[in-house]
């Protein structure tokens, strides 16, 4: 990532009580490795998630639950070049601008894109070695950080909620599209594991996603709990009741929606990407006020669930709107100032699925196909802007 790298949801713990502090003040901003390396990896692969009792018949998938995701990708080129750059031949994602760490969110991602481009074999792989590496917990959820540089690989053993959400969403997707029970059945472990741990159904502003397990509630934190808006996988929410019915979905969705629209802080009116959920909605204590690097999804998985209404775009619009277009700005909500750019191009990608999904405008030429020089993190939002589109806005790609 130029010029600064990409602190990946801020997740690193100074002691459970400040775990997002820590990455979230003390990242540094070294140079983009632009190499894949290959360290050696703990790669024993366990056999196929074991089938604990199977979801009931009358839990079976519903019919509205949205588009699917199978064979939306229609890029195969663009697969292969990231799957050549950015997966192990053992199936880790790794995240060229981050130290080559790996991550759950990461190993998510990867899962959604194999189903997407319908590759069965690298889907099977990424998920055997997330099921080998990451799944060291003694519950059902995944340590957030894999380092090929440390012993032990996986130091912090808590969660990051929205990979859990990611992997469970695409063990769903692909058991719909490849008929595998063992993926369903890993998919309901995951998500009624999180949805009973890291979703407060009962909290006053409505159902509040918790970003981990240990870090940011009320008994954690003053100002908690906290929440990250990023975190909010809408398109995830509409196909989870096919494997965790039991869970009320869109409910989720709709206090994602009511926190996104009490989150307009400063002249910008833009989420920061922590905030306390203790009162009125605010700024996280202890975090920079800024609009960055996760927040910057938001607007996409709006776009991808197919939900909002025009203001709630609008804030984005305005701000991508302008005549920077080529990069994107981390932005400091006190006085709506750029204080860092997101350059590579790939980050355009999310301005683009904002106006398709906001008024129906074309994506521009330049972003129909992915430029295969970028690091991990523009290159799989750009993937993931045009998948979206291809789901739901298939005009806004239309050759």
């Amino acid at each position: 990532m130029e010029p600064v790298r990409r602190m990946p949801s801020a997740r690193a713990r100074l002691g459970a009580a400040a775990r997002g502090i820590a990455l979230a003040l003390a990242a540094a901003y070294p140079a983009a490795t632009s190499a894949l390396a290959q360290p050696s990896e703990a790669t024993t692969v366990p056999p196929a998630t074991a089938l604990p009792t199977p979801p009931r018949p009358e839990s079976q998938a519903r019919t509205d639950a949205g588009p699917v995701l199978a064979n939306t990708l229609k890029d195969d080129d663009a697969w292969q070049s990231y799957r050549r750059r950015f997966i192990t031949e053992q199936g880790r994602i790794v995240d060229t601008a981050n130290g080559l760490i790996s991550h759950s969110e990461g190993q998510g991602y990867g899962l959604l894109l194999a189903v997407a481009a319908g590759d069965r074999a690298a889907f099977e792989r990424i998920w055997g070695w997330t099921r080998a590496n990451l799944m060291v917990r003694s519950d059902e959820l995944l340590a957030w950080r894999w380092s090929p540089d440390q012993r032990p690989a996986v130091a912090d053993m808590n969660n990051a909620t929205d990979g859990d959400i990611l992997i469970a969403w695409a063990l769903t997707e692909a058991a719909e599209a490849w008929g595998e029970p063992s993926y369903r059945t890993a998919a309901r472990r995951i998500a009624v594991e999180f949805g009973r741990k890291t979703i407060l159904f009962k909290d006053p502003h409505g159902p509040v996603l918790l970003p981990a397990v240990s870090g940011f509630s009320a008994r954690e934190r003053g100002d908690g709990p906290l929440i990250n808006l990023s975190y909010w996988v809408f398109p995830a929410f509409q196909r989870l009741p096919i494997v965790a019915p039991e869970y009320d979905w869109a409910s989720l969705i709709r206090s994602g929606l009511a926190f996104l629209r009490q989150s307009r802080f400063g002249p910008s009116s833009l989420p920061t990407e922590w905030i306390s959920a203790k009162e009125a909605l605010r700024p996280a204590d202890g975090f920079p006020p800024l609009f960055s690097y996760n927040a910057i999804r938001v607007p996409l998985y709006l776009a991808w669930a197919g939900i909002g209404r025009p203001e709630d775009y609008a804030p984005f619009k305005t701000l991508w709107g302008g005549l920077e277009r080529e990069r994107l700005p981390i932005v400091d909500t006190r006085d709506g100032q750029p204080v860092e750019w997101l350059s590579e191009p790939g980050y355009t990608a999310i301005p683009a699925i904002t106006a398709c999904a906001a008024d129906g405008t074309p994506f521009p030429e330049s972003l129909r196909t992915v430029q295969d020089n970028q690091n991990y993190y523009p290159t799989t939002l750009h993937l993931l802007a045009l998948i979206a589109a291809r789901m739901r806005y298939p005009s806004c790609v239309k050759s």
